[in-house]
């Protein structure tokens, strides 16, 4: 304290402090800062890459022996690929293709499954056809390119049928037309294909008076 020009100290003692009361007061002990790695997870030392990577083999069960590590690669790769094999037969959603996913393509191959169609037999009647080809007879030739017209033409018709009637049950279900994208294609495509071949499998009854139509 400073009063015109003069220091003024407190005396040594001050009116009620006691030296007891000076003697039991705890100091409090300045602890340096620690320092803490930034990138460090939760306040514990970021691990060496060496660590790291060896945490990870570990975790995955990797052996450290280089033959080994690649002997175990290869056979979780053939296993997570007879997995997702498996559950792409069984029609489960997780292993499926971007292009089969979803509630529209599964209606659609339903619907496209629930009826025999002349269309999926179109590669047997076309083989057909093109090995008679080879039948060096004039009369024959007229049959056979008459009988590759109508083919054709039935084919045409009853996949038009079938794209149209799924069409308009699309529209009922899913009336945005961002849902419905592709849909047509897709029909097409699996309704060429042999029954027995498609991927996803059917997994409704067929029948060849649509009894089995999905609602």
């Amino acid at each position: 304290m400073v009063w015109h020009g003069r220091s003024l100290a407190y005396p040594e003692r001050v009116f009620g402090r006691t030296r007891k009361a000076e003697e039991t007061t705890p100091e409090v002990a300045q602890e340096p800062a620690q320092t803490i790695d930034p990138q460090a997870p939760k306040g514990r030392p970021t691990p060496s890459r060496r660590d790291a990577e060896a945490a990870r083999k570990e975790a995955r069960h990797i052996p450290s022996d280089p033959k080994a590590a690649k002997r175990a690669q290869k056979d979780r790769a053939k296993r997570e690929r007879s997995e997702a094999r498996a559950g792409l037969m069984a029609g489960d959603e997780r292993y499926l293709p971007p292009r089969d996913q979803g509630p529209v393509r599964a209606y659609i191959r339903d619907y496209v499954d629930s009826r025999r169609r002349i269309s999926e037999y179109f590669i047997f009647i076309a083989l057909g056809i093109l090995i008679a080809g080879f039948i060096p007879n004039p009369q024959i030739q007229v049959w056979i390119s008459t009988l590759w017209f109508i083919t054709t033409g039935f084919v045409a018709l009853d996949m038009v049928i079938t794209l149209v009637r799924l069409n308009s049950k699309l529209k009922e279900r899913w009336p945005d037309k961002a849902d419905r994208k592709g849909g047509m294609f897709y029909a097409g495509m699996r309704s060429l294909q042999i029954r027995k071949l498609r991927i996803p499998p059917p997994r409704v009854k067929a029948s060849f008076r649509g009894e089995n139509l999905p609602e």
